[in-house]
């Protein structure tokens, strides 16, 4: 008996299969182990027999014998561990013929500490499948033959259902498991399918192949050597072979002559061949074949003649001739034939009388001539590719079929066309693209839904009439100027580039998108096309974006949605009535003087890019957010949002009082109010903010307000007030404050960069101890933050011996050029304090601060900093960059804080690298030091 090696295809593939193992070993265990743990198998060391029955207490057929007979046999296979015997390759051959992809699970098989898979071959040369078992003894138990077989029991059925669905690689996997499952991996039903493609399979290989499999119906040997030979022996040996793949080689005339006798052929695919010897004709005759398929050969001339052939290509190859006798061809593919002469392809392509879809596409000798033919006698011709074709016309041609017709880069295709393709009534696509010549395309087809026309550089006008059309695609077209459509489906058209449109009429009811962006000659005219009482009352989205010839815009609709107008830097002028509109984009808009949204559905809107706005209405039943930041010229606004609850008019240099008092009797729920930059706002404006009882936002930075009263009698509810470079508040604006316990919700204060002298700012932060948020950046006149000088304090109730809790969690007092000294006590019960900013502050020499939960500590660019003394346990931030404090001062400073994690003393000159490992003894809970 002689033993074959599995999967022996040579040494260079066996090299690159081992490469490839490697990464497959991960999925193959994960499936060894899936299979393992399904049929309950145990550990390597054992392997348990398990019976699986369809029927409960009712043993299988296959199985039930062999447990009564091997039961005291089972019991000592717990103490043996079963092993394939190693077995040395006589010749080439293959396992199961899976397709190539599995050839890795062959080799793993072949591996020493594994189960090995071979081809056995018995005395008359009948390879069959076999594994070689082998049972190392333990020192007590003897080796006896009965005993090498452990079967993983199933009933065959629920076996081979179960094997239906695994794949090639994974039956593979499947059959180093037992007997059984070996012999049900390598039944026929499973491997009907044998590829070869693109693997070195010698012929010897390929005929044990098919003598093991000689019901195998599919065969794919494209790309392996001696294609010829391998095809010829699988035409002798399968006799029930329906689909035959092959290539990359050259097939002799011996190949058709034989192909007769594989009867039961249905298709045919030969690809990137060379067929025959270049001189005698290429028969294909078969009566079964129904798919043909002769890509990329080379040949002189062909003739198929197959009465049940449907489909046949015949793409990029190169023959001159080509005879077709198959009455019942559907599709024919002769594209990019260069050789075939027009009256080849009229002969060839008018002998099938029931031709449905013809491509032709590349064929430069097509004449309108073989059109014509193809018309008479091709009359259920539905699809027809003849683009790049540049002979044709279409003149006096009538495919009045057809469906599909593509016409790419023919340039004889030209206006007059149009009236050949207008007999084609049942048309449903037309792709023009390229069509250099074509100048204008009048339609009115029934049925056409899509139409392309991509770089039709003279194209100038086109009218379309469809009640189905539902796909328009026009592009990269500098000469088209009108477009008039009807049609009941279409629902979005974009016409973007097509910079010389001037006319645009649209009837098409279902429309809801328009993209005509970078049209730049579109006019003012094309408003009325999309306003109430056109032709599309069901549009949705509009976008005009750098249509910069428009310069008043005025819409009124009823279904608009959104509106974009971004880039159009003419207009001076917007008119909206759309009661639905949501969104609208103004951006580049820079000359819009006027704007009416009036109604409008916008629940914000954005006009602070349109410096130039100096007229404005709105009337917006749902806005909640309205920004005029940097509308500088704006006198003249009337703003009707009754939801509003956020008004930015900063740097509006024009509002005035009585535009203040319209809008906050009109938007009744504002909430937030910057008028920060609005110079020609007083008293009177200001007392009209008693109408917004929802008021807790205020800003009145950069304004010459020289009185609060207004503020504090009108505001009640603030929570935040901005004043900042407010120069001509006097010092005491702001006793109401701190002597009669005004604005009492009052958590954010900002006066930077404001006037108030020493004692107005201690007067400040000694009595209004409700405030969270203190801003005093800039301040000239502050000259010391000593938070000890409260205790004493006038203010104070004459009854407590102790200062008041305090809420102040953040103070900055940035750039305070004056500051010379910092200093909170614990007396001053500032037990919230979490944040304190005091960088810029070129003079300030002395820091003393203990504040228990203090986190965040900025002395940054305090140059002229010599003390620093620090009790707050929980900071974990402290900054002193550019800062001149020597590095016994931060050692000391930091000894005290336990929690401290970033410390930064980059150009601290005093500081110097080598003090880093000073800083972290004195300070263990450091993370980074940035140095």
């Amino acid at each position: 008996m002689r033993i074959w090696c599995c999967l022996c295809f040579g040494e260079e593939e066996e090299e690159e299969e081992y490469k490839k193992r490697e990464t497959m070993g991960e999925r193959e265990a994960t499936m060894e182990r899936m299979f393992r743990l399904q049929l309950g198998e145990g550990t390597s060391e054992s392997r348990v027999e398990v019976n699986l029955n369809l029927v409960p207490g009712e043993p299988s057929s296959s199985s039930a014998g062999r447990v009564l007979e091997r039961g005291g046999v089972d019991r000592d296979s717990h103490s043996k561990r079963p092993k394939v015997q190693s077995v040395a390759p006589d010749r080439d051959s293959f396992l199961l013929a899976p397709p190539f992809q599995i050839e890795k699970e062959f080799e793993k098989m072949h591996d020493s500490s594994g189960d090995h898979g071979c081809l056995v071959s018995d005395g008359d040369g009948s390879p069959f499948l076999s594994y070689s078992w082998r049972m190392e003894e333990d020192e007590n138990v003897y080796q006896e033959t009965d005993d090498l077989e452990i079967r993983m029991d199933l009933t065959d059925d629920l076996l081979h259902m179960v094997f239906s669905f695994l794949d090639n690689i994974n039956l593979c996997r499947a059959a180093k498991v037992c007997r059984q499952w070996r012999v049900a991996s390598a039944h026929e039903d499973f491997w009907r399918f044998l590829n070869f493609e693109n693997r070195n399979v010698s012929p010897r290989q390929f005929e044990d192949m098919c003598h093991r499999y000689p019901n195998a119906t599919q065969v794919n040997i494209n790309g392996s050597p001696a294609i010829h030979t391998l095809v010829m022996q699988a035409i002798s040996s399968l006799r029930n072979l329906e689909f035959l793949t092959l290539g990359k080689g050259q097939l002799g005339e011996t190949f058709f002559q034989a192909l007769t006798n594989c009867t039961m052929l249905k298709s045919l695919i030969v690809s990137d061949a060379i067929l025959g010897n270049g001189i005698q004709e290429i028969p294909i005759y078969h009566d079964s074949l129904r798919h043909v398929q002769i890509v990329k050969c080379r040949m002189v001339r062909i003739s198929v003649r197959c009465p049940q052939l449907q489909t046949l290509s015949l793409k990029r190859s190169s023959m001159a001739h080509a005879v077709l006798n198959c009455p019942l061809l559907r599709d024919l593919d002769i594209a990019s034939c260069h050789k075939l002469l027009d009256a080849a392809i009229r002969s060839a392509v008018t002998s099938c009388s029931l031709l449905e879809s013809l491509d032709m596409s590349n064929c430069s000798c097509v004449s309108d001539e073989t059109l014509r033919e193809i018309s008479l006698n091709c009359v259920n011709l539905h699809i027809l590719n003849a683009s790049y074709c540049p002979n044709i016309s279409l003149e006096f041609v009538r495919l009045t079929m057809l469906t599909v017709l593509k016409l790419h880069s023919c340039e004889g295709i030209t206006s007059a066309s149009m009236s050949a393709i207008q007999y084609s009534y049942m048309l449903e696509v037309l792709e023009l693209d390229n069509c250099s010549l074509l100048t204008s395309v009048f339609l009115d087809l029934p049925r056409l839904q899509n139409i392309r026309l991509v770089h039709c550089r003279k194209f100038v006008d086109l009218s379309l009439r469809s009640s189905v059309l539902s796909s328009i695609k026009v592009s990269n077209c500098p000469s088209l100027q009108r477009i008039n459509i009807v049609s009941n489906s279409l629902q979005k058209l974009v016409l973007q580039k097509q910079e010389s449109l001037t006319s645009l009429e649209l009837q098409c009811p279902g429309l809801q998108e328009v993209d005509l962006s970078d049209c730049e000659s579109l006019t003012n005219s094309i408003c009325e096309v999309f306003s109430d009482g056109s032709g599309c009352p069901m549009l949705k989205s509009l976008i005009f974006d750098n249509c910069e010839s428009l310069t008043a815009v005025e819409f009124s609709s009823n279904s608009l949605t959104s509106l974009s107008l971004a880039g159009c830097r003419a207009i001076t002028s917007i008119e909206l009535t759309c009661p639905y509109l949501e969104q609208v984009s103004l951006d580049g808009c820079d000359h819009l003087e006027k704007a009416i949204f009036s109604p409008v559905g916008l629940r914000s809107l954005n006009l602070g890019i349109c410096p130039k706005l100096n007229a404005l209405n709105i009337e917006a039943p749902t806005m909640v957010l309205l920004e005029l930041k940097g509308c500088g010229v704006i006198s003249e606004a009337f703003i009707n949002c009754p939801l509003l609850t956020s008004l930015d008019a900063s740097f509006c240099s024009q509002l005035k009082d009585d535009c203040l008092s319209a809008t906050t009797a009109s938007c009744p729920l504002i909430e937030s109010l910057v008028l920060m930059s609005c110079p020609l706002v007083g008293s009177v404006g200001l007392l009209s903010l008693s109408r917004l009882p929802n008021l807790t936002s205020l800003d009145l930075s950069y304004t010459f307000l020289s009185n609060l009263q207004p503020v504090f009698d009108s505001c009640l509810q603030l929570k935040v007030l901005k004043l900042q470079a407010c120069k001509y508040l006097t010092d005491s604006s702001l006793e109401p404050l701190y002597k009669d316990g005004a604005l009492p919700t009052l958590r954010e204060l900002d006066l930077s960069y404001g006037s108030l002298c020493q004692a107005s700012i201690e007067e400040l932060l000694a009595c209004c101890t409700h405030l969270t948020h203190v801003s005093l950046n800039g301040c000239v006149n502050m000259h010391d933050l000593n938070w000890s000088f409260s205790v004493d304090h006038v203010y104070l109730s004459s009854t407590s011996s102790e200062q008041p809790q305090r809420y102040l969690q953040n103070l900055n007092c940035v750039g305070c050029s004056n500051i010379k000294k910092v200093v909170i006590p614990s007396v001053a019960r500032l037990s919230n304090l979490s944040s304190l900013n005091i960088s810029l502050s070129a003079n300030l020499k002395e820091v003393d601060v203990a504040c228990f939960n203090l986190c965040f500590l900025n002395l940054s660019n305090c140059s002229s900093l010599e003390i620093l003394k620090l009790d707050c346990p929980r900071l974990t931030s402290l900054f002193l960059q550019s800062c001149n404090i020597t590095e016994e001062a931060v050692e000391s400073a930091i000894s005290e804080c336990n929690m401290l994690e970033t410390l930064d003393v980059r150009f601290c000159q005093k500081i110097t690298s080598t003090s880093m490992g000073r800083l972290r003894t004195a300070c263990p809970s450091l993370k980074r030091i940035f140095s």
